[in-house]
Parts: C-alpha cells; sequence; structure tokens
C-alpha cells in the first residue's frame, strides 16, 4: 500500500518490449537519497502504478531499478506512451509506522484522464482534467484522487471533469513539473468511495 507522497523523482532509462508483449522498464533515481533496503519482489510505485521490483544495481552516483509490465498494465496506463529519459514519481510501499501522509492508495490505475487546462493562479497552478464518465460517480468535492502516483484533493467536478489546485511545492517536487495540456495521466480513484459505491449498489 502507498499513501500519494512523492519521496523520490525518478528517469526512465530504458524500455524494451518482449515477445510476449510484456515491458521490461529501467527507472534510475539519486543512489544518494535512498534510504531504505529494497528486496528484489518488492512493490514500487512509478507514476501510481504498482510495480514489483525484478532487480537493481547501482552505477556510478544513480540506482537503477528494473520491472516488468505486463500488456494489461500497459493498456490501462500511460507507461504504453513513456520515453526514455522523462521524469518519473517514485514512491516505496508504506511501512509500518510511517508517517500516513496522503490517503490510502494501492497503486491500481483505474484508466487515464487527460489534462485539458493549466492556469496560474497566484503562486499555484489549476489544473483539469477529463475523465471517464463512469467514473466520474467516485469523484468528489474535497474527495482524494491519485494523479500519477500524487494524492490530491479535489477542488470542483463536472459531468466529465474535475480540477485540482496544485502548490508550488508539489509542482517543484514531481513530474507534474513538465505537464502540458493534451497530456495524459494515470488516474486511481479513492478505494473507499469505491468500495462504498459497491456497497450501496
Amino acid at each position: 500500500m502507498f499513501t500519494g507522497i512523492i519521496t523520490h523523482i525518478g528517469k526512465v532509462e530504458e524500455l524494451d518490449s518482449n515477445q510476449k508483449k510484456d515491458l521490461l522498464l529501467k527507472i534510475s533515481t539519486k543512489k544518494t537519497t535512498v534510504k531504505r533496503q529494497l528486496e528484489i519482489g518488492c512493490s514500487i510505485a512509478i507514476n501510481g502504478i504498482c510495480l514489483t521490483l525484478i532487480s537493481k544495481k547501482i552505477s556510478g552516483e544513480k540506482i537503477i531499478f528494473s520491472f516488468q509490465a505486463s500488456k494489461e498494465t500497459c493498456d490501462k496506463t500511460t507507461l504504453k506512451n513513456w520515453k526514455v529519459g522523462e521524469k518519473t514519481n517514485v514512491e516505496f510501499a508504506m511501512r509500518m509506522g510511517d508517517e500516513f501522509g496522503g490517503h490510502m492508495v494501492l497503486g491500481h490505475v483505474d484508466t487515464t484522464a487527460k489534462i485539458t487546462k493549466i492556469k496560474a493562479v497566484k503562486d499555484s497552478h489549476h489544473f483539469v482534467f477529463k475523465a471517464k464518465k463512469e467514473l466520474m460517480k467516485f469523484i468528489t468535492q474535497k474527495g482524494s484522487v491519485v494523479i500519477d502516483g500524487i494524492s490530491l484533493t479535489v477542488n470542483d467536478v463536472t459531468s466529465d471533469s474535475f480540477s485540482i489546485n496544485i502548490i508550488p511545492h508539489t509542482l517543484a517536487n514531481t513530474a507534474l513539473i513538465d505537464s502540458k495540456i493534451g497530456d495524459k495521466v494515470n488516474l486511481e480513484i479513492d478505494v473507499i468511495a469505491r468500495y462504498v459505491s459497491k456497497l450501496l449498489k
């Protein structure tokens, strides 16, 4: 489980599809910023996608993590559009005793959403995202969503879109800093909203 608090910025080092159409990817981050042991088989969220670590190595000042993503994961996320060199949001799985700073995040991306507007408002930035209408019932004003692994609070909601105010710290310390209108992002709805909706049915 994750909390949606990004602790590291990664970089895509390599992308390679195999015959099964799975995607092998390598993500690097600064070696000096990783302060915990990460065993092979552990879960790491990359842009909100929970991936299993299959290998790791030190390369100079970097630590390179390798993952294998299935075709299903590629089809449902932005992973299929990633390019070597681009930034990614990295969060390691929550440990017992860690601060619960965001909200309950599973790393199970529901779909992608599209950035339709970015507007500077004083020091912050107002982002508008368009999502599938069938998922909008799970998104509510002042509720939580996960965008590319970041736990965020919803400002306003329409029938097919929602808006979020991104504070300067979040923009500067996540891959959102490189976002532009038209980009797609990974969206995970609030797991509590999902189960409440099922129970009400």
